[in-house]
Parts: structure tokens; C-alpha cells; sequence
């Protein structure tokens, strides 16, 4: 049975209540140490992707969507971007996140349902990063996209990380991994066009987009060099360069993938 949305906004409420880090928004299994290498990468592929936007990021004003730690919020401030504003389901989030941040705008909203609280048309970009696919429900997916539409000013981008899967689709209680057909059908009907997918991530995640047999040896593996945090941060240092260069090298990942969109 699906989970409603008290529910879904209480799993992610008690998460980061108890685990306001790296491991707490990532694979939670895998350890803090290990989550630590993997958002390297993250933020290299992320920082890179955009960078290369065709905009003024000094002058820009960007949301961030699903905002967690702020992790990407501190990626837009190091790429020159001076008007960031969050948003986050969670109380627990958005009060450490204006702690963290205090000279930055945060809004405790769900996306599908934002109310009047975003202006419509007033952001040049929006990030959501690893959040879409906890959205389980596909109305309330299609809804967060029709939102991010919304807010964003025509020719706008939307910069997003999703697993974009070739195989079946893939439901779980707090996760579904959608096809790409259906992510790029969703975002073409909230008014969005495809400008270009990478890899975001190869080894150092669940392979969930790959042959059942690899997916299922992999993640052993990964379980178990991480079983605790010495070796969690040995194995990622290990995979860390490998890693890099897979990011730069492929056109597909079997994993988290970036996609960049721009506003019809």
C-alpha cells in the first residue's frame, strides 16, 4: 500500500532529526564516511554541469528544492550565485538549514502543494536534487513539475538528479525509480525541454538501472566494505578516482544521473 504524505513527511521528519548529514540525505546504509566521498563527486559533476548554464550566476536568483543539508545551496554560493533560496518538507531541516545559512531564505513547503509562497516566474534556475523520486505518488510528481514550471521564468533551467531507468520501473515505500520515457513525458507536459543528461554517479551507488545479478552483487560488495566507518572511508577513497574519471567518461550511469531542462 502506498504511503500517504503524513507519513512520508514523518519518515523524512524522524530521518533528519536523527541524522542531519551526508548519510542522513544519501545511502543511508553505506555510512557518513563513505556518503563523504561519493557527495565529492557529486558536487565535482554537479559544480561542472552548472557552470556551464548560459546565464549570469552572480546575478541570477536560484531555488533549491528538497534542500536538506544544503549541500547543493553551498554549491550554487561557490559557483558566485548571490540570491539562493531553500525550501524543505521538513521542520527539522529548515531550522538547521537557517542556523547554517542565515543570510539565506528558507521556506518549509511540499513542492506539489507550495501555496502562494514562491512568485511565480521569479527564478532563473531551480535545482532538486535526489528528491524527486521520494516523491511516490505520480500525481503529486507531475505536480511538483507543474510547480517548478511555475516559478521559473520562461527559458528558465531546471537542473535535477533522477536514476532515469531504461529497465522496469522500480516502486518501493519511500523511493520509485521511473523509466526515462516517463520522467521526460512528465517534464515535457509541465512545459520543460531536455537540453542534456550525464552520469552524476557510476560505482558508488545502487546500481539500480543495471542487470539484476550485478545490482544484487555490487550492493553486497558496497554493504560490505562499509560496515563501519574505518573501511567505509578506505573503500571510498579507493573508488573515489576511479569514480571521477567513470563520471567524465560515460554518457550513461546505471545510477543517479544529472539532467539540466530548460522552461518552454
Amino acid at each position: 500500500m502506498m504511503k500517504t504524505n503524513a507519513e512520508l513527511r514523518g519518515f523524512w521528519e524522524n530521518r533528519l532529526s536523527d541524522d542531519w548529514t551526508e548519510s542522513g540525505v544519501g545511502y543511508k546504509s553505506l555510512g557518513r564516511a563513505f556518503n563523504l566521498w561519493m557527495y565529492r563527486v557529486r558536487a565535482e559533476a554537479f559544480s561542472r554541469e552548472a557552470a556551464t548554464l548560459p546565464l549570469d550566476l552572480a546575478t541570477a536568483r536560484v531555488l533549491d528544492i528538497g534542500s536538506g543539508t544544503g549541500f547543493y545551496v553551498r554549491r550554487w554560493q561557490l559557483l558566485g550565485v548571490k540570491s539562493v533560496v531553500g525550501c524543505d518538507l521538513t521542520h527539522a531541516a529548515v531550522n538547521r538549514l537557517r542556523e547554517r545559512f542565515p543570510q539565506v531564505d528558507f521556506h518549509e513547503l511540499d513542492i506539489a502543494e507550495p501555496g502562494d509562497t514562491l512568485e511565480p516566474g521569479s527564478f532563473d534556475v531551480v535545482s532538486a536534487m535526489d528528491m524527486l523520486f521520494h516523491i511516490t505518488d505520480d500525481v503529486r510528481y507531475k505536480a511538483a513539475l507543474r510547480s517548478i514550471g511555475r516559478v521559473l521564468r520562461p527559458g528558465g533551467f531546471f537542473v535535477l538528479s533522477e536514476n532515469f531507468l531504461h529497465r522496469l520501473e522500480q516502486r518501493g515505500d519511500y523511493q520509485v525509480n521511473h523509466t526515462l520515457p516517463w520522467i521526460t513525458t512528465a517534464l515535457d507536459e509541465a512545459g520543460f525541454e531536455v537540453v542534456r543528461r550525464v552520469p552524476m554517479l557510476v560505482l558508488m551507488n545502487a546500481q539500480v538501472d543495471a542487470n539484476p545479478v550485478w545490482r544484487k552483487l555490487w550492493g553486497g560488495f558496497l554493504r560490505a566494505v562499509t560496515l563501519t566507518e574505518q573501511t567505509g572511508n578506505m573503500a571510498g577513497a579507493l573508488l573515489y578516482p576511479l569514480e571521477r574519471r567513470l563520471v567524465r567518461l560515460l554518457r550513461e550511469s546505471p545510477t543517479t544521473e544529472l539532467m539540466i531542462c530548460r522552461r518552454r
